[in-house]
């Protein structure tokens, strides 16, 4: 069964990547037409020196996997890889998600 949420209830809620990784914390929705376009996440500690020390990103809804007492995104969808053979973490050159 499909529940519905309000808005009000998701702003605030802990972000985790489809890893299991903590990403941060929902801060803002974008709406566009009454239709989400993106979520504004504020990035926690583990994250901002690997995003060049900015303390948002706005993800696209498309990347959201699931949102539910947690909020699961696509760790895909952010702006940075890591060369597993190297270990080096580099940006993600065709991301689509914004740093603020």
């Amino acid at each position: 069964m499909l529940k519905i949420k309000k808005i009000s209830e998701i702003v605030g809620r802990q972000v985790y990547t489809s890893d299991g990784d903590y990403f941060g914390q929902i801060e803002e929705v974008n709406l566009v037409d009454n239709k989400i376009e993106g979520w504004r996440i504020k990035v926690g500690s583990g994250f901002g020196g690997i995003l060049g020390g900015a303390r948002g990103v706005i993800i696209p809804h498309q990347f959201v996997k699931a949102i539910g007492d947690v909020f699961i995104i696509n760790k895909g969808s952010l702006p940075i890889t890591r060369d597993d053979a190297s270990g080096v973490l580099s940006e993600n050159a065709d991301s689509s998600v914004s740093m603020n």
